[in-house]
């Protein structure tokens, strides 16, 4: 016997598309060491309410927080940055 499909009426919500979890990317970048240090600072400092942190979770936050930056702080705080060569280092 064949099994027969169910049809949707133009009401019916499809539950496994709206609990979808979001698209996840994949990158990678690279900073100076200072700046990476930081990462165990901000991680040490969520330690202490009790509230541990990924990596990844400390960069969203730090990007939810740029994105609250009018145009002109945000620029500020670009410029603040020290420069990073482009690219990956070259092989040995």
């Amino acid at each position: 016997m064949a099994k027969s499909r169910k049809t949707r009426e133009a009401g019916d919500i499809d539950v496994a598309t709206e609990a979808a979890p979001a698209k996840l990317v994949r990158d990678s970048f690279t900073m100076p060491a200072d700046d990476f240090a930081l990462v165990g600072v901000l991680k040490s400092r969520a330690l202490q309410v009790q509230r541990p942190a990924k990596k990844s979770e400390l960069l969203r936050a730090g990007l939810q927080a740029l994105s609250a930056l009018s145009p002109q702080a945000l620029a500020k705080a670009l410029d603040a940055l020290a420069p990073v060569k482009a690219g990956r280092p070259k092989k040995k």
